[in-house]
């Protein structure tokens, strides 16, 4: 039987860094690989799902694979037009996106190739192309079962929950944590006592509510795109500071962390010492949280 495992094609957000200082832990945007039993499902289709697509034709022993999209945020799709397996008419890729309907979704994947922002159509693709309805709660590939939600970014957004086997994996590129909670401290003199307390119940049940979703998880993999400094900048653009993802983490019991979706603007020493921060804080709450950077070509057994 073949092997199972998780593999990091693209880990950094926003747009590409193909730089000196950032390439130990790489540079191309989401997209991770998921092989179980010979089922391939792939996770986002940024500029990592290129060398991945290169790799499926040259292996040439996989020709079935599911793409779920999280968004259609061009960080996210901007690898499908150099996808060389939708050039080859033996590939049968199915694709599962937000959106109203099948027709939405394809929309979408086929407007960032189109005249002018590209040359060449999603009409010269000769891979059997289909969509999977929108509406589907639950769907299954091969081994693998998959749900989704929506989570805190601008525009329809979603997160992944795959189970496999006896493993939750979950995929959250794009997110941000506890944002409801940080308008209202920075906005209390705006609202009455009485609103107060409705957004800070309404905040409470929201963050129940995250943590049920990642409660117990295997594999959490989750936007951990800024610093505290940054985020004071950035809040509502809908990324997440890596101190909220680890707390969020602990609280879930979630057993392996893989920070994902790099800042570009952060080199590999930000990083790490990102990682480094992250492990404080699992050290002073006593927590048996492992927390990883995901990094381009890492490789995680789900045998």
């Amino acid at each position: 039987m073949a092997k199972s495992y998780l593999r990091f094609w693209g880990v950094r957000g926003s747009y590409p860094a193909p730089f000196e200082t950032h390439l130990g832990i790489g540079g191309n945007t989401p997209c991770v690989e998921i092989n179980v039993d010979d089922h391939l499902l792939i996770c986002d289709a940024g500029t990592g799902i290129i060398p991945l697509g290169n790799k499926l034709v040259a292996d040439g022993k996989q020709d079935r694979l599911l793409i779920l999209l999280s968004h259609f945020h061009c960080d996210h799709i901007s690898g499908l037009p150099f996808f060389t397996p939708a050039f080859i008419p033996k590939y049968n890729i199915n694709f599962f996106g937000p959106g109203d309907s099948k027709e939405i979704v394809k929309k979408y994947i086929d407007g960032q190739m189109k005249a002018p922002y590209f040359p060449v159509g999603t009409e010269e693709w000769m891979a059997n192309i289909t969509y999977i309805d929108p509406k589907e709660r639950k769907i299954k590939h091969g081994p693998m079962e998959i749900t989704y939600y929506s989570a805190h970014h601008p525009g329809i957004t979603y997160g992944y929950s795959i189970k496999i086997k006896n493993k939750t994996i979950i995929y959250i590129p794009d997110n941000e944590c506890l944002f409801l909670d940080k308008s209202i401290k920075e906005n209390t003199k705006c609202f009455s006592e009485e609103e107060i307390t409705m957004f800070t119940k309404m905040n409470e049940e929201e963050y129940e509510t995250a943590v049920k979703t990642i409660l117990n998880t295997d594999i959490l993999i989750h936007d951990a795109q800024y610093t505290p400094e940054d985020y004071k900048k950035k809040k509502g653009w809908g990324h997440s500071c890596y101190i909220d993802v680890i707390n969020m983490a602990i609280d879930a019991n979630v057993k392996n962390l893989y920070l994902f979706s790099h800042d570009p603007n952060n080199n590999d020493k930000v990083i790490k010492n990102i990682q480094k921060e992250c492990q404080k804080i699992i050290e002073n709450k006593n927590s048996s949280l492992k927390c990883f950077i995901a990094k381009e070509s890492l490789e995680i057994s789900l045998d």
